[in-house]
């Protein structure tokens, strides 16, 4: 009897999440494409402003000791965090593309095998990064651009506790992305929120009230992500998915795994280079600092670029929110052959998302000053940090057209061109700019390289766009022409059996 009612109740359990699947798939695939995209986008661009939010109040708790060296320090760690989210971000993106294009084919155990194997692989490349990381502290430092011996003895106060929490970071990530890529935004919006209201309300007791510095600031916000990645869990296992994370369902074959790696391959590309960006622009921002205002110059620079980052990396988020919101409409109705969607989706949200980071841009130019105040920066600093800002709002609204194209390819599962568009941005055009830019123009060239490499990743992103187009055209055609044939195929049969 007790076989019985667990055979039955496991009968139950398929068919509601069945029934849950197929209202998904109806969603995705027959919602009006503005309140869809919207519907998902929303809560996505909040998800990830509140990620870079909380990101900037450590910046700003931290600035508020009044120290450029601490400042620089936890700045300089934006390279460790960009490791650590290139890994992340290489099995969530992945494995989310890949969840959505199995569910817009109705393949729910395929969806299950692809989550579940890409949140094992991430808890053990999240432990190697915290074993090799807590290793070789001391010399990645020093290569991320912690030069003096003060923004040093920071750094590792900071890194310690970020390397920590990696295996729960890398984690959450994949979380995110596959409750994104199933069209529960909101789920994995609140998880991200909890997280952010933790870090903030911790930052100011640790370092202030229990004078623990830039110290409390590293636990607060290891604390926020290990809390964040308990309640992303607590949506799985409550039955509120569709994907099921089960240990039965990790696979034990190379090819899964290879096809999330290279699948998320774009992901990690762009977010290693962001990586390599910041420990070059780190070691130029000193040189060049301490060679336009002296010794203490070159902190001052590297703090000043991070505060500059931070707020950069605000912006950023709105376009990469939209375009998670994107990411489950394209593969669902990819798979599902609606290309008609497909377009209206891309058009639309490329539309969308360009009219709010203009909107964003000028905002930001025009509060700069008052901005760049509420860090409490040295007054070079503040100098360094306004041009800087200023400059990179002037390029921010061409981000989405890059961004949306790579993201594009790397959906419906074109990963030689994703992983091109990807690298542009960063490793075509942002690491020469660095490189090159200071040595003509000084400081003036350091600040004025991100702004730059957005405007060349523009042009550069447009005939891919073109191209994408002619293809969906040329795919919608097939579909058509095949659909016709198997009406036509229907016809006869019917013919003959009559």
């Amino acid at each position: 009897m007790k076989e019985k009612r667990t055979k039955e109740n496991l009968i139950d359990e398929e068919a509601a999440v069945a029934e849950r699947e197929k209202k998904q798939f109806e969603k995705m695939t027959k919602t009006p494409m503005a309140r869809l995209i919207i519907g998902l986008g929303i809560p996505t661009t909040l998800s990830m402003m509140v990620t870079s939010l909380y990101n900037l109040a450590d910046t700003f708790f931290v600035s508020k000791i009044g120290n450029d060296s601490i400042t620089a320090a936890a700045s300089n760690l934006l390279a460790l965090m960009s490791i650590i989210q290139a890994i992340g971000f290489t099995f969530g993106m992945g494995s989310g593309s890949i969840v959505s294009r199995l569910l817009g084919k109705r393949d729910r155990e395929g969806a299950d095998k692809t989550a579940s194997s890409a949140l094992a692989i991430a808890l053990v490349s999240g432990l190697f990064i915290m074993i090799f990381g807590l290793i070789f502290i001391t010399p990645m430092l020093k290569l991320f651009g912690s030069r003096t011996a003060d923004v040093l003895r920071y750094s590792k106060d900071y890194g310690t506790y970020i390397l920590i929490a990696a295996p729960f970071m890398c984690m959450s990530f994949v979380l995110n992305n596959v409750l994104r890529a199933e069209g529960k935004a909101v789920l994995s919006m609140i998880g991200l929120v909890v997280g952010a209201v933790v870090n903030v309300s911790l930052d100011p007791l640790l370092i202030f009230t229990a004078g623990m510095g830039i110290e409390g600031a590293a636990i607060a916000t290891a604390a926020s992500q290990i809390i964040s990645f308990i309640i992303l869990t607590i949506m799985f296992l409550s039955g509120k998915t569709v994907v099921r994370l089960r240990l039965k369902s990790v696979s034990r074959t190379f090819s899964v795994y290879g096809d999330i790696i290279a699948t998320g391959f774009p992901s990690f590309c762009r977010q290693v280079l962001a990586s390599l960006c910041t420990v070059f622009l780190n070691n130029a921002a000193f040189q060049y600092g301490v060679e336009a205002y002296g010794e203490k110059g070159g902190d001052a620079a590297q703090a000043a670029l991070g505060v500059v980052q931070k707020v950069f990396m605000l912006a950023f988020s709105i376009s990469l929110g939209v375009g998670q919101g994107y990411q489950p409409v394209l593969g669902y109705n990819y798979s599902a052959k609606r290309f008609d969607r497909v377009r209206s989706a891309y058009l639309f949200t490329l539309g969308f998302s360009t009219a709010v980071m203009t909107v964003f841009a000028v905002c930001c130019a025009i509060v700069a000053p008052q901005l760049m105040e509420v860090f409490e920066l040295s007054k070079d600093a503040t100098k360094i940090g306004l041009l800087a800002l200023r400059l990179q709002c002037i390029c921010m609204p061409l981000l989405p057209t890059n961004f949306m194209i790579g993201l594009t390819y790397q959906v419906v599962g074109n990963k030689a061109i994703a992983s091109l568009l990807s690298i542009s941005r960063q490793g075509l055009f942002y690491i020469p700019a660095v490189l090159i830019m200071p040595r003509i123009f000084k400081l003036l060239g350091v600040q004025s390289c991100q702004s730059l490499s957005d405007f060349l990743a523009f042009f550069f992103a447009l005939p891919f766009t073109f191209m994408f187009f002619k293809t969906l055209k040329i795919e919608a055609a097939k579909a058509e022409t095949a659909g016709d044939a198997q009406e036509e195929t229907l016809v006869v049969n019917q013919f003959l059996e009559e």
